[in-house]
């Protein structure tokens, strides 16, 4: 049984999703620090009100759930989502395809 790869502009494509994903991710992840540590001194929050933080902590949330919806094997079109976690899985369960072309030096 041959073992079938992605075609290097398929990989491309890939590797700018997980790319984006992880950039964010580690954006997301000090704002939150910073916010979270910061917020009362910010005057976003209080000891009984925190609508202004929450609305701040699902609007930096929302885009890591778009992201990981958004991604789908380039081969088949199957979407991956939560198979995915900060990086692509190895293989779609889907078509088989391995997520990495034959070539490639990720």
């Amino acid at each position: 049984m041959s073992a079938r790869y992605l075609s290097s502009e398929q990989d491309a494509k890939l590797r700018r999703w997980e790319r984006w994903n992880r950039n964010y991710f580690v954006f997301a992840f000090f704002a939150l620090i910073l916010v979270l540590v910061f917020s009362s001194q910010l005057g976003i929050s209080s000891g009984e009100d925190w609508g202004g933080l929450g609305v701040l902590l699902v609007v930096l949330v929302i885009p890591i759930i778009v992201l990981q919806l958004r991604l789908s094997c380039p081969a088949c079109g199957t979407k991956i989502g939560w198979q995915a976690k900060l990086m692509a899985p190895d293989q779609c369960k889907s078509c088989g395809v391995f997520l990495r072309s034959k070539n490639s030096s990720s």
